[in-house]
């Protein structure tokens, strides 16, 4: 017999995260919690306003129907049940995952969990004023980042470029990978130009230069860019398999991004990877500001997809009321350590 409850408990921001969607200080949050006798599973709903599709003045509504049909869950397509809450899909799928275990919050048991294994990581850089990002920028350096990730797109591009141009007249591409990251905050006509730009200093990559939804204008951008293309935003609420590869076969991006909260689950999150491989288009994966519940939940997914680029995933520092975790860094390696959770949630 299973029993389930739910808690919202927002998430504060240390510092204010800054984006082209503009300036985040607070993330709405909500963990949902599955018991069976003594075991139990924690899983984590985290939305990013105005970019998460859940629709947040449903999801208490929802988190309580789940709550009181906890016992048909293992009948649930969560796919249909959970169409228009991806968060939520996330949600319970991880919660199930953690309730499987006797371990709490071990969700996929390997050697990054056993403290044998790490992931490598980018460091990220907030958008700010040009001063604040430098210093940013020379305290990843200093902590020993290899992979650095510029949130762009907020402030004039002269100076976004110019930052990039000092990265660069200081770290050549094989002591620094750039990568770039618009959240659609250029217009189809000035990215051509701008990706022009970015390849003069051997720019990895840029996440989804232009907003999401328009198909045909990321598609010529792919087919003709001199920096490889990310898609990121662009994925989010497109479950049907059909509609994924559509999406992979008409754009021909170089890369996806994969968000499993943003995207339904790992499950979800496994068939964007299996298509995209088909088609000879890369990934990596990456955390959406959860907390250390969820955030520990993707790093370890993560550690058993094998792959060799730095992904993506936070470093659990964010949030002055963030949970505590096992998750620790070393230079730009995450590792999941011995000391255990602390989840004072319920």
């Amino acid at each position: 017999m299973l029993n389930a409850e739910f808690i919202r408990r927002d998430l504060k921001f240390i510092n204010p995260a800054g984006t082209s969607r503009g300036v985040l200080l607070e993330k709405p949050s909500w963990y949902l919690k599955i018991s069976k006798g003594d075991q139990y599973g924690i899983g984590e709903c985290s939305i990013i306003p105005g970019l998460s599709i859940d629709p947040m003045d449903q999801i208490e509504d929802k988190l309580t129907y789940i709550c009181q049909h906890i016992n048909q869950v293992s009948d649930w397509d969560l796919k249909k049940v959970l169409s228009d809450f991806p968060a939520l899909q996330f949600c319970v799928e991880t919660a199930l995952l953690d309730l499987g275990n006797k371990t709490n919050q071990l969700l996929y048991p390997s050697g990054f969990t056993n403290g044998i294994q790490s992931i490598e990581i980018n460091g990220l850089i907030w958008m700010g004023d040009k001063e604040t990002m430098l210093s940013q920028i020379e305290d990843k350096l200093v902590q020993g980042f290899h992979c650095i990730k510029l949130k762009i797109g907020a402030i004039k591009w002269e100076e976004e470029l110019s930052l990039l141009k000092y990265i660069r007249q200081h770290f050549s591409k094989d002591r620094v990978e750039l990568r770039v990251d618009a959240n659609g905050g250029f217009t189809a006509e000035e990215a051509p130009q701008i990706l022009e730009e970015l390849k003069q200093l051997d720019i990895h990559s840029i996440e989804q230069p232009i907003m999401a939804n328009q198909r045909g204008e990321m598609k010529v951008l792919c087919a003709n860019t001199p920096t490889p293309i990310a898609l990121d935003e662009e994925l989010i609420g497109i479950s049907d398999i059909e509609e994924k590869k559509t999406l992979l076969e008409e754009v021909n991006p170089q890369f996806i991004i994969l968000k499993p909260s943003l995207l339904g689950g790992f499950k979800e999150a496994e068939e964007w990877i299996q298509l995209a491989e088909e088609r000879n288009i890369g990934w990596w994966a990456t955390s959406a500001l959860e907390s250390n519940i969820g955030l520990s939940a993707i790093a370890q997914w993560t550690a058993t997809l094998n792959s060799d680029m730095p992904q993506g995933l936070g470093t659990g520092a964010l949030f002055h009321n963030n949970i505590s975790s096992p998750l620790y860094l070393k230079g730009d390696q995450l590792f999941y350590g011995k000391e255990g959770w602390n989840v004072n949630l319920f």
